[in-house]
């Protein structure tokens, strides 16, 4: 059960954090300017060209804005330098650690306008612009300063023809000349120093995997023709006359030499063969006197074979695989030319291992509302437990929560504990043999966990769950968890009459503490693309999971006759359920963002089973989600939480059904900070009706039953995590009979009352989606 906050601000300290983070950054930041000297507040960039549309011109202007140097420095980091004693350097401890946190601010007379002039003329050739003018002006506002750059690109080039000119009478210049096909120099295109650069590269690359080991991007050369008029440029490929020789041979692979317990020494790496070392399935040589790695294991993640030719992909997937062992500490390789063939490459491994046992131990404090508490957590892990690179992880975890403000709650207090043990192989313990990548490092997982909650003056559950699966990566896009067996069990014991009586007026508690029982497999699938630099990017997460299936079929259970089966004296549970969530990010311009998310979850119970176990139901909102309404309250149908409530608590709101939609605006402020503009809608639903919850049922009309709510929210972006803020307010109630639901016109922030029951405020790390 939760209790309803009693306003905005009472006993929330995390939001008076939140406020003084805007005060810091609003501290003036000319406090130490000296007399004559201003501020460089901020460079802008004005592209004057009429022939590009907006989005290319907002995008050059953005990356153009990136080159000016020096950089602004922000206003929070000049607020805490200044916080500090800014210049003065007598300080005491406290502001000297403040001042370490900022930085001083850049002055306009550190600006050479001249030469970002030029850097950025420069710039705009590079895209192919090559009559390319800029100037400059400075804008004075009292101390600050802003300098704003006007470029007059000009024409922009495009590529009329291109040619790989090389001599195709070796194989080398074959070689070369075959990956014309590929080109990212397109016919048509505007010409860009940044491609011309990519395709080098690329050649580079495939002729690595060709086996010219000594070859590199350098080699090659790129001359460009903008003589030819119309504004087009002809560009030919060649390779420089003065590339060695041997850059031109492909190499082949000759001894192949590991060390997996290597300690470097003051004699450097060694280039020997130990003496007695016998070849491991005539390739490998692994050197491993104490027996700590077992070769087979280790052999699996080695590419190269003796014999064969040099190949990149080969070379990169090794060092990925050896260093996503998670044992070794330092993975490094060394291609020495062989003594014995010529064009011939010995191939050494040193493999520093990290120390096996590492003790870790978090103590975490949690505040929400008038909830306090505290957790505990130990986690102990031993690498490589059994010689097989496997990670073997125990830990052991316990805290609790009170009640710190308001009347005191039935079920308001815990206290948890409990440990877990969890087994990771990189490798696929199966039965069959499949191997779904070379690139990637599949993992078989186990884990079992118990868990001891007591709710003191409500109940106590034990729980028991156990995993046995696989996870692997696709491609850098894809990636597939399958958990074979899935089996959850808990038991819930010391019932207080206090919480029985509740049950007797309000049944959905009931089903909290029933006793769960489900077995059965569990899949997801992710894909996302959106850590690529693209306009429109996704993430997918979809998921089933059943349970009791077939024992279920099997016994013929039928709940619904009042006559549920048993296994080891529990009823278990029968259903199928699956999920999916859908996110489109929509790059409006460099730094700004519009977000759309699509959630369902379907279920259906049957044989023995008529809803889903409690710790398998859908729930919404929260700061994750419905961010107007708190957390667990929303429906399910047309129920009102209120209504289920006594004395100002209720019961978490769970159900068989979920549709949830979610659209977010995100821009920038300045610096660090960002703003948001969202909206939210969303339920659940029950499979079956519920006499004590009339309109909970899900029907071929629950589009009609969405919440509604939006807001506004603040972002504090500073590198290695965000802080969310969101304030968000109802827009729509689906138990509300008039106005179809909509409660605009019951919005009235002056008053206390409603600003108590409908502003939620939200305090969250990281991106809701």
């Amino acid at each position: 059960m939760r209790k309803k906050k009693g306003g905005l601000m009472k006993n929330n300290p995390r939001l008076y954090t939140g406020m003084l983070l805007l005060l810091l950054a609003g501290c003036n930041a000319t406090k130490h300017i000296a007399d004559g000297e201003h501020l460089f507040e901020e460079a802008t960039v004005n592209i004057q060209n009429d022939t590009l549309d907006k989005d290319r011109k907002e995008l050059f202007e953005s990356r153009l804005q990136s080159f000016v140097r020096p950089e602004p420095t922000s206003k929070l980091k000049v607020a805490l330098w200044n916080m500090g004693g800014g210049p003065d350097t007598t300080v005491g401890f406290i502001k000297r650690f403040i001042k370490r946190q900022g930085k001083p601010p850049v002055l306009l007379s550190e600006v050479n306008q001249e030469y970002n002039e030029n850097l950025l003329r420069n710039r705009l050739e590079n895209f192919g612009f090559f009559q390319a003018e800029v100037t400059s002006d400075t804008i004075i506002d009292g101390k600050k300063a802003t300098v704003q750059f006007d470029a007059l690109p000009g024409p922009g080039y495009k590529i009329r023809e291109v040619s790989f000119d090389v001599d195709t009478t070796k194989q080398w210049g074959r070689d070369v000349a075959s990956s014309q096909a590929n080109t990212l120099l397109r016919k048509g295109n505007n010409y860009n120093l940044d491609v011309v650069i990519n395709e080098r590269e690329r050649i580079d690359v495939d002729m690595k995997n060709k086996g010219y080991y000594y070859f590199n991007a350098d080699n090659l050369l790129l001359d460009v023709d903008s003589t030819v008029g119309q504004h087009q440029v002809d560009m030919y490929m060649t390779v420089k006359p003065e590339t060695a020789e041997r850059a031109k041979q492909p190499q082949r692979i000759g001894k192949i030499v590991v060390f997996p317990d290597y300690k470097q020494t003051a004699d450097g790496y060694t280039r020997r063969i130990p003496r007695g070392t016998e070849a491991y399935q005539n390739d490998y040589y692994i050197y491993d006197p104490n027996q700590k790695f077992r070769k087979k294991v280790l052999a699996n993640h080695l590419f190269f074979h003796k014999g064969e030719m040099y190949n990149r992909e080969d070379h990169n997937m090794t060092i990925n695989h050896l260093v996503n062992l998670n044992t070794f500490q330092f993975v490094k390789n060394d291609f020495v030319d062989s003594k014995d063939s010529a064009n011939t490459m010995d191939v050494y491994y040193y493999l520093t291992p990290m120390k096996p046992r590492t003790l870790r131990t978090e103590l975490i404090a949690k505040t929400a509302t008038v909830y306090d508490g505290i957790e505990g957590n130990v986690n102990w892990s031993l690498k490589n437990a059994f010689k097989g690179f496997e990670t073997l992880t125990l830990s052991a975890f316990a805290g609790f929560e009170t009640q710190s403000g308001g009347g005191v709650a039935l079920n308001s207090n815990f206290i948890r504990y409990g440990a877990e043990a969890a087994i990771s192989w990189p490798r696929l313990l199966s039965p069959y043999k499949w191997a779904p990548s070379r690139k990637y490092i599949p993992r078989t997982f186990t884990s079992l966990r118990y868990e001891f909650l007591d709710r003191r003056t409500a109940y106590t559950l034990s729980s028991l769950t156990y995993n046995f699966g696989y996870s692997w990566k696709e491609n850098e896009r894809k990636i597939h968890d399958l958990t074979v067996a899935e089996i959850i069990y808990a038991q819930p014991r010391n019932i207080t009459p206090e919480y029985q009586a509740l049950i007797n007026n309000f049944p959905t508690l009931g089903h909290i503490i029933e006793p769960q029982f489900s077995f059965g497999p569990n899949y997801v699938y992710t894909f996302q693309n959106n850590m690529e630099d693209r306009t429109h990017t996704y993430f997918v997460r979809s998921a089933l999971n059943t349970s009791g299936n077939v024992l279920g079929l099997i016994q013929g259970a039928d709940a619904s006759a009042d006559s549920p089966e048993f296994l080891f004296g529990t009823r278990y549970a029968q259903f199928v359920r699956g999920e999916a969530d859908f996110r489109h990010y929509w790059k409006l311009t460099p730094k700004t963002t519009f977000v759309t998310r699509a959630m369902i979850g379907l279920s259906h119970s049957y044989g023995n089973s008529r809803q889903l176990p409690y710790l398998k139901q859908f729930f919404s909102g929260g700061p994750n989600g419905m961010r107007a309404f708190r957390a667990r309250s929303v429906g399910p149908g047309l129920t009102n939480v209120a209504d289920l409530g006594i004395d100002e608590f209720f019961a978490d709101q769970t159900g068989d059904f979920k549709v949830e939609l979610n659209a977010e605006y995100r821009a920038p402020i300045s610096g660090i900070f960002q703003w948001a503009a969202f909206v939210d809608a969303g339920n659940i639903w029950l499979q079956r009706a519920d006499p004590s919850r009339p309109g909970a049922e899900i029907t071929s009309k629950f589009y009609e039953q969405l919440a509604v709510g939006g807001g506004l929210g603040l972002r504090v972006d500073i590198d290695f995590l965000v802080i969310r803020t969101d304030f968000a307010i109802p827009f729509r109630q689906p138990h509300v009979r008039t106005n179809n639901g909509w409660v605009f016109n019951a919005i009235d922030f002056g008053d206390r009352d409603w600003r108590s029951k409908n502003l939620v405020f939200n305090l969250a790390i990281g991106y809701p989606f």
